[in-house]
């Protein structure tokens, strides 16, 4: 992925999948967040829901770099859980996905190799069935002009088939547009060039 990419690959809705190996079970859970407070949320009702299992590990990426990551080995070896579980969602080039595979210990110790794979499978059966999406990173721009500018804007909205948000005619002419982040740049040089034309960003998401 390059730097000047607006585009990443998510999940839509919750999935689920599982492994098992010599008894214990490693039930894969795999959701769509947009935060870390996101991630925190599907923990803590998971927790709830699975209070007896052994562990609860998980891995989450969030944005369109490779750094923005946690992982967690909830009480297994050092690299046996969080990392595998991140390593698929690196692989399959996900992101703003959590992936929690949570344990039944079955009585029988796996060794290092055996949790590695356990967990790696887990989440690849979670994610096997998932819907995957490509999204663009957008960002919001709330431009403010005088009515005189109307068709020049509009006609800059339409060209680049932009999408308005908000629109206000009463006092000012007021446009709130979301575009896709590689093409900040030009529309805002654009607008730029019309007399009276103010231009602010006011947020930024994903579509």
């Amino acid at each position: 992925m390059t730097l000047f990419d607006d585009t990443f690959r998510t999940i839509t809705t919750a999935t689920e999948g599982d492994f098992r190996d010599r008894g214990s079970k490693f039930l894969g859970f795999a959701y769509p967040i947009r935060s870390e407070a996101d991630a925190r949320t599907y923990l803590e009702a998971l927790r709830k829901i699975h209070p007896k299992a052994n562990h609860h590990c998980y891995a989450y990426r969030l944005g369109l770099d490779r750094n923005h990551y946690r992982v967690n080995d909830d009480g297994e070896p050092s690299g046996t859980a969080g990392r595998p579980i991140l390593n698929v969602l690196l692989s399959r080039d996900l992101t703003n996905v959590l992936v929690v595979v949570v344990r039944y210990f079955g009585g029988t110790l796996l060794g290092v190799p055996g949790l590695i794979n356990a967990y790696k499978l887990a989440t690849m059966a979670a994610l096997d069935v998932a819907t995957v999406v490509e999204k663009t990173v957008n960002e919001v721009y709330r431009l403010r002009f005088p009515f005189e500018q109307m068709n020049d804007v509009m006609r800059v909205v339409k060209e680049h088939q932009l999408t308005i948000l908000k629109q206000d005619f009463d006092t000012a002419c007021l446009l709130d547009l979301e575009m896709r982040r590689t093409l900040v740049e030009v529309v805002m040089g654009k607008l730029g060039k019309l007399d009276g034309v103010e231009a602010k960003s006011v947020a930024q998401g994903a579509s």
